[in-house]
């Protein structure tokens, strides 16, 4: 027992020595600043079925400002199921797709992974924008032409479970990471996303507010 404690204790210290490095490699670097919403923007906006809550649209306001800011993004946004954290990631990736900027969209399950593309193809088929699917859902041939269009910047937004962190899996343009209740990812896949983390803007969505996260 004793064993195992320190063995964990000098994991977490690791994991934490990391972390600290890594944030300090961002907040020392210049990140891709975003132009102020385009006509675009706002006729995607209007296509929302609801009204938006005032939470809603302070989580949208403040994710755009920093987006527009040479400022790398790192924002937290936390609220229950059913306030509408989906739409403030459709509305940021939609930016970022528009500046030829590609997104990750990472869950933690499959079944997740086709209701968020399910939602993104629904909210996007108005405009000219390419979302795939990288999960177990897919067959071999969908994934190998997904890979292949990344890498080749034909595919803006990729939504799937930790599939998108692969080896195999290269972007022409990486602009924006949304990560969907990242305390579910194991450590192995938190240090691929870290890696991928190291200049790009992140957006991370949960509904369980704990400290770790």
């Amino acid at each position: 027992w004793e064993k195992t404690k320190s063995r964990v204790r000098s994991q977490v210290q690791i994991a934490a020595q990391d972390l600290v490095k890594l944030y300090a490699e961002r907040q020392a670097k210049e990140g891709y600043a975003y132009g102020k919403d385009t006509v675009w923007q706002k006729e995607f906006e209007e296509l929302f079925p609801y009204e938006e809550t005032e939470d809603q649209l302070a989580a949208i306001e403040d994710t755009k400002k920093d987006m527009e800011s040479t400022k790398i993004m790192d924002r937290l946004v936390c609220g229950d199921v059913g306030y509408g954290k989906t739409e403030v990631a459709l509305r940021a990736a939609f930016k970022a797709v528009q500046e030829s900027r590609q997104v990750v969209y990472l869950v933690p399950t499959t079944i997740l992974a086709q209701q968020v593309y399910n939602t993104f193809i629904q909210r996007m088929k108005e405009f000219p924008v390419r979302v795939d699917l990288l999960c177990r859902f897919r067959t071999a041939a969908q994934q190998k032409k997904t890979i292949a269009d990344l890498k080749k910047g034909q595919v803006d937004i990729v939504v799937g479970t930790h599939r998108v962190l692969s080896k195999d899996v290269e972007y022409k343009n990486l602009g924006l990471l949304i990560i969907d209740e990242e305390q579910r990812f194991g450590v192995v896949h938190k240090e691929k996303i870290k890696q991928l983390k190291k200049d790009i803007d992140v957006l991370t969505l949960t509904a369980t507010p704990i400290p770790r996260t």
